[in-house]
């Protein structure tokens, strides 16, 4: 049983950043394909960002540009960096490990952009 816990949530103004960082168990985590997903109130749970077992990245329409997802498997760690961040980006943002048929998620951290 893969276990994540993620940090790094929490209060910040428009245009400013934040880093998420995702800590996984698991002997292979240079195996799993990791996502980051967010979740905003009355909306579906959406892929923000992917990274798969050899580094290519995906990222959606919405934060593309804005921010990266790295991994460091020596850490058995996933980061988001977020730049440039909206009123639209606040959510409860979730770290998701793949792999085989397995799929594991974290409990989600909160991120809220506001003046």
């Amino acid at each position: 049983q893969v276990q994540l816990v993620e940090s790094g949530g929490g209060l910040v103004q428009p245009g400013g950043s934040l880093r998420l960082s995702c800590v996984a168990s698991g002997r292979i985590f240079s195996q799993y394909n990791m996502e980051w997903h967010r979740q905003a109130p009355g909306k579906e749970r959406e892929l923000v960002a992917s990274i798969n077992a050899i580094v290519r990245a995906d990222y959606s329409d919405s934060v593309r540009g804005r921010f990266f997802i790295r991994r460091d498997n020596p850490k058995n760690t996933v980061y988001l960096q977020m730049n440039n961040l909206k009123p639209e980006d606040t959510a409860v943002y979730y770290c998701k490990a793949r792999w085989r048929e397995n799929v594991w998620w974290g409990q989600g951290t909160q991120v809220t952009v506001s003046s």
